[in-house]
């Protein structure tokens, strides 16, 4: 059976990108491979083994395109709400969060939140599919 170990997007700058990571979800770096053209950085925290790896292209100046194929990365948290009001205060600009209803059914609380390069992260109340 295939287990999911991480999932890589494409940064400009190392250090801001680390930071963002480390502020907003407690992920550290796990590991760091340098190469002549690019590093790999693999981040992660004691919840999950689930890795986000960042791919810093040396030569590249540019922001990516993320065009219109990406969508998000999403985490859970135990407090929704705690959460969105510690990256408010951080001032990582998290965006209002959503009571997400299949009629009367509360699907999931969330909210979204951009990284430095513009990758979607969502944040999601942890609970019923979302652990």
């Amino acid at each position: 059976m295939a287990k999911a170990i991480h999932s890589m997007i494409r940064v400009l700058q190392e250090a801001r990108s680390v930071a963002f990571y480390q502020t907003a979800f407690a992920l550290s770096v796990a590991d760091r491979l340098d190469f002549p053209s690019f590093t790999l950085i693999y981040m992660s925290n004691p919840e999950s083994g689930f890795e986000v790896e960042l791919t810093v292209n040396k030569d590249r100046v540019e922001p990516y395109n993320l065009g219109d194929g990406y969508g998000h990365l999403a985490v859970s948290v135990d407090d929704v709400d705690a959460e969105h009001a510690r990256l408010m205060a951080a001032g990582l600009a998290p965006r209002k969060l959503v009571d997400f209803r299949n009629g009367e059914v509360l699907v999931a609380r969330f909210f979204f939140i951009a990284d430095p390069d513009g990758y979607q992260i969502e944040v999601l109340q942890r609970g019923g599919r979302y652990h």
